[in-house]
């Protein structure tokens, strides 16, 4: 009985000293007394101190206004408590930066979300004034949960190395591994109203800020693999990647693995392989009429696909799958079920079709993009990075077929079915018999005449 007590002892004890040894590493980023550890950055709107606790005021018409750290911070564990009033919009920045030659002196960067909204994407992490979403909270659904209205939120930020974690009450809310912005200042926003008068005057508060910059891997938290992981390097698998079975379906340097669509090889015109982006280069117009289309030279059936894809103004171009190359032999593109790559407002194909069926994330001249229908709550319409990186993402598991564009959900639908086939019925592809019904098939590249750059192509093969 003795040498359990003692052994409990022991461990409390340990405990203890554990506990002391994390908070010497602390270090608080207010000096307990006023706002001079920071400086003001873009907008105006007001900034408060008072028995520890810096509060936020929104104003009409002012731009977005940061609070901004002195000191630059490149590995780092952040902790803060936050509690904003209902309606407002607000965020920290991480690793971020006010430079002459960037938009003159705009703050751009990593920003950890803090909002009221009914989408719930407080946590998420978002690139400020740059690529907009880099984890919306869509695929952590159960993230959803953790900021409470109303309340204060405790926020745990870890960045270390090319990777940001972010909890919100000790739930994980996002997880993502860019290597943009190494380092950078930290940063309070209070976000623009503009004229929403109902906004004026509402704040956002925070309090008990402190960040720890040594012995990092010590204190930070263990994995959680249940929670989503979204990668934002270039050409490149994480680890974890890996371990879940995704593989680079291009390499990002040669035309391994793919061939034209009506060739034996890959085209010697119309592409470009350079810095790690392939291009389709522009030509005098027309559906795969200078270089043609690529196809992967293997098929797949079941599948998960992400391809990064940016648009120029006016451009068309799409991502196939189920693709039959002997289905069309004669002009034009070759066969198969398409996520639509198109600029909406400058191509005349948008107006085309039936009720948006041709735009942008469209199963083309089938099903039209619906966000709203399937994360109906505000915000949550096609987001999209104009003339930027944008993400596609398609899944295909048995019949059942979803696009997703940066995140969120467009398209859902289930082929083979007797809607399906009235779908086909009155579209474009009634000519080809059993239209998108193959099990398996090959993916594809569009080439329809316009500049368009792709990069990050990999898939994972589904059971």
């Amino acid at each position: 009985m003795k040498k359990t007590a003692t052994m409990l002892m022991m461990l409390v004890l340990a405990c203890l000293l554990t506990a002391a040894q994390a908070q010497e590493k602390w270090q608080n980023l207010c000096n307990g007394k006023n706002l001079k550890n920071f400086k003001l950055l873009n907008g105006k709107a007001e900034f408060l101190y008072k028995e520890g606790v810096i509060t936020g005021v929104s104003r009409i018409n002012v731009p977005n206004s940061f609070l901004a750290t002195k000191q630059v911070y490149d590995d780092f564990i952040l902790e803060f408590e936050t509690m904003v009033d209902d309606g407002l919009n607000s965020g920290v920045q991480i690793r971020s930066l006010s430079i002459p030659e960037y938009q003159d002196g705009r703050v751009h960067g990593y920003q950890i979300e803090i909002e009221s909204s009914p989408r719930a994407w407080s946590g998420g992490i978002y690139d400020e004034a740059r690529r907009g979403w880099l984890y919306n909270l869509e695929c952590n659904p159960a993230g959803k949960t953790a900021f409470k209205p109303g309340e204060w939120n405790l926020y745990r930020v870890e960045a270390i190395g090319s990777r940001i974690r972010v909890w919100v009450n000790g739930q994980l809310t996002a997880d993502i591994v860019d290597e943009m912005t190494p380092s950078g200042f930290i940063a309070l926003q209070v976000h623009s109203i503009g004229q929403d008068t109902a906004d004026e005057g509402k704040k956002v508060q925070w309090r008990n800020l402190r960040i720890m910059t040594e012995e990092l891997e010590r204190w930070q938290s263990p994995e959680e693999p249940s929670v989503p992981q979204i990668s934002h390097l270039d050409n490149r698998l994480t680890p974890r990647e890996i371990a879940e079975g995704w593989r680079l379906l291009w390499d990002g340097k040669t035309t391994q693995g793919w061939r034209g669509a009506k060739l034996a090889a890959f085209p010697e015109q119309g592409w470009q392989i350079r810095n790690g982006v392939l291009t389709v280069l522009k030509s005098a117009g027309g559906e795969s009429r200078a270089g043609g289309d690529i196809i992967t030279v293997d098929k797949y059936r079941n599948f998960e696909l992400e391809v990064d894809f940016k648009l120029t103004p006016g451009a068309n171009s799409g991502i196939k799958y189920f693709v039959d190359p002997e289905m069309n032999k004669g002009e034009g593109s070759a066969i198969g079920c398409e996520f639509q790559l198109l600029d909406d407002e400058l191509h005349p194909d948008a107006k085309l079709g039936t009720a948006g069926n041709r735009t942008l994330a469209s199963l083309y001249d089938l099903i039209a993009p619906d966000a709203l229908r399937h994360t109906p709550t505000e915000n949550t319409a096609k987001r999209q990075n104009k003339y930027g990186w944008n993400r596609a993402r398609i899944v295909v598991n048995g019949s059942k077929v979803a696009h997703f564009l940066n995140g969120i959900k467009q398209v859902e639908y289930e082929r083979g079915t007797q809607m399906w086939q009235a779908l086909v019925s009155r579209s474009k592809y009634a000519v080809w018999p059993k239209f998108g019904e193959l099990e398996e098939g090959h993916i594809l590249l569009q080439e329809h005449g316009d500049e368009v750059e792709f990069r990050n192509i990999k898939i994972r093969v589904l059971p």
